[in-house]
């Protein structure tokens, strides 16, 4: 039988079918993946009878085809632009001789998942890889572009190892009130604080309301979505365009149909993902993150993606990031560390313009989807800068900030580590800064007592929140921006030092310590031993996050607390579904917030 000819009336023979089956796994198109039904012959052939009731014809399936996943969902206006994305990749796919078949997977909302979308990434992840993989494509283009969906996809496209291709649905527009420009997040945020602290009044925060998200898109500010989209454009796996233009741009839509063109050219050359990422690849994506002045939330998803890749999982730690901070300015003046926002750094000239100018810093020789290394595309696509780009896209001769953006702190309550976005301080004098803990046990128990007008608090305090982080909560969701007590904000102040286990949204500025491990949840954490009245130090500069007691007493603590703990019969909800495999499965922050059995070597069981 010939396997050009799928149509030949030939009973198959022993022959044939140690030739088809021999062919399955280079073979491309329909050939390839055959479900199993004991009969490589009649799987080709009944999968061909369902694909025809679509109408196709045998010149279409001949084709390569390019799988496309569509995460549009009407809880997701972040994913709006979606169908007309489908659209144009569809067109750049069939323009070069490819035949486009979109498909769903789950799509994730930062504001629309319970309890928090971080605690669905590894299931998105899981959903991408298994699709890629059971189902025929010779490449896959991957839309995504809320916070958790991008990771989810590369995480899944890497483990998968067909070729992949990310297509962010990009940044909203700006909106405006009075007078000013207004964007999500960090002005949701920034002008929050302020009702709270009866800074504006109700009128005013419902007019707000309205504009904070005028278009839809993604967050317009350096949040942990646009930073996703310049950390992928970073390592290499799009177009460089595709990290900035704004979701309803016609400019969008051309990406698109690039994407579905690059698409074919990649299939053909089978050009995978982990033949693309290299080790240099990750440490220009965090060269990257540290100019920018990145999400937070970044450090945890470039972490799990970067343990998918089988050559080097482990070696990109949270040491990594410091290392490459204290050598990296921060470039781009956008909020929450600067001013402006992600349409500014488009017009400015966008990805191309910033590695044009950190080309002193990265690894040019690392490859990228195109089949080119940054080196050759950057040789390729010169930028000429002008007066306006240079005041959103600093030189480095002239940062918004000196280095280390982002920093990782350690002590004897982090001894496996904690993250801060220095840069994003509205108050740089806590960066250095010793105060008395006031600690809340875990969410519940800072709503209730957070506006207390009794709360033993003052601006020196260092507020302290437990049981937010991955296993606690679960789902490490974004509580990290513990909101400054009211009696605190109608005073005026704006900043306190806040430590927690949890994340925080890239959106949000304030000096903040995150990701604190081992987890307050775990009986061995001593973060899970601190309790008010606690004298706490960070300094930033000498990395330090220390709590002043004593190796002795912090011990005595954990053995007290290991010994105080009830033992009781788990709630069904922690029995049984997803949430029993992601509490039983989950690591740590420092290594991604992945499930131990989806990294490259798997779980040790």
């Amino acid at each position: 039988m010939s396997l050009q000819n799928d149509n030949d009336s030939r009973p198959p023979n022993a022959e044939d079918d140690y030739d088809l089956n021999k062919a399955i796994a280079s073979r491309s198109g329909l050939r390839q993946g055959l479900t199993s039904y004991g009969d490589a012959h009649f799987s080709l052939f009944l999968r061909k009878v369902f694909i025809k009731a679509l109408g196709y014809t045998d010149d279409a399936l001949s084709r390569p085809i390019i799988g496309i996943i569509n995460t549009y969902s009407s809880y997701n206006p972040c994913h709006a632009n979606v169908p007309q994305l489908i659209e144009a990749a569809k067109r750049g796919v069939q323009l070069h001789g490819g035949l486009a078949i979109d498909f769903p997977t789950i799509t994730l909302h930062e504001s629309f998942a319970h309890p928090t979308s971080m605690f669905l990434r590894n299931l998105m992840s899981m959903d991408t890889e298994e699709m890629i993989r059971a189902q025929p494509m010779d490449a896959c283009i991957m839309i995504g572009g809320c916070d958790k969906t991008v990771p989810a996809q590369l995480m899944g496209g890497i483990s998968a190892n067909k070729p992949v291709l990310p297509l962010i649905t990009g940044p909203m527009m700006p909106g405006s009130h009075r007078g000013e420009r207004l964007g999500a997040c960090t002005d949701c945020r920034n002008n929050w604080a302020a009702y709270r602290a009866g800074q504006i009044d109700m009128e005013d925060i419902s007019a707000i309301n309205e504009e904070l998200a005028p278009t839809s898109g993604t967050c317009g500010v350096m949040g942990t979505a646009s930073t996703m989209a310049c950390v992928t454009a970073a390592l290499g796996m799009m177009p460089l365009k595709g990290a900035s233009a704004p979701a309803v741009s016609s400019g969008r839509l051309r990406i698109a149909e690039e994407t579905g063109a690059n698409a074919v050219s990649v299939a053909q050359a089978k050009r995978t993902p982990q033949e693309v990422l290299s080790k240099e690849s990750f440490l220009n994506a965090i060269t990257v993150l540290q100019a920018i002045g990145g999400s937070t939330n970044a450090v945890v998803h470039i972490l799990a993606i970067a343990n998918r890749h089988p050559e080097f999982q482990g070696e990109i730690t949270l040491q990594t990031f410091d290392d490459i901070g204290r050598k990296t300015p921060l470039l781009i003046d956008l909020k929450p560390s600067g001013d402006n926002y992600m349409t500014d750094f488009h017009n400015a000239g966008g990805m191309l313009a910033l590695l044009h100018t950190l080309r002193p810093l990265l690894h040019l020789n690392a490859m990228t989807i195109s089949g080119k290394t940054l080196g050759q595309l950057l040789d390729e696509s010169p930028f000429r800068s002008f007066q306006s780009s240079q005041e959103i896209i600093r030189p480095i001769s002239n940062p918004l900030y000196p280095s280390s953006s982002l920093v990782v702190l350690r002590g004897n309550i982090a001894p496996n580590g904690a993250v801060m976005k220095a840069s994003a301080s509205k108050d740089r004098s806590l960066l250095k800064h010793s105060g008395p803990a006031v600690v809340f046990e875990n969410s519940a128990d800072l709503a209730k007592r957070i506006d207390d007008p009794d709360l033993p608090v003052t601006k020196d305090s260092v507020l302290v929140l437990k049981s937010i982080g991955p296993v606690g909560n679960p789902g490490m969701p974004e509580a990290g921006l513990i909101p400054l007590p009211r009696k605190l904000g109608s005073l005026g102040v704006t900043d306190m030092l806040r430590l927690s286990d949890g994340r925080m949204s890239g959106t949000a500025g304030g000096t903040i310590v995150l990701h604190i491990s081992p987890e307050s949840a775990l009986q061995e954490s001593p973060y899970g031993i601190v309790r008010t009245g606690d004298i706490i130090t960070c300094d930033v500069e000498a990395r330090k996050l220390q709590l002043e007691v004593s190796d002795e007493e912090i011990q005595q603590r954990i053995a007290e607390r290991k010994a105080n703990v009830s033992i009781e019969t788990p709630d069904k909800s922690t029995r049984r579904g997803y949430r029993a495999l992601y509490t039983r499965s989950v690591n740590q922050a420092e290594e991604g917030a992945d499930f131990d059995f989806l990294t490259a070597n798997g779980a040790n069981w």
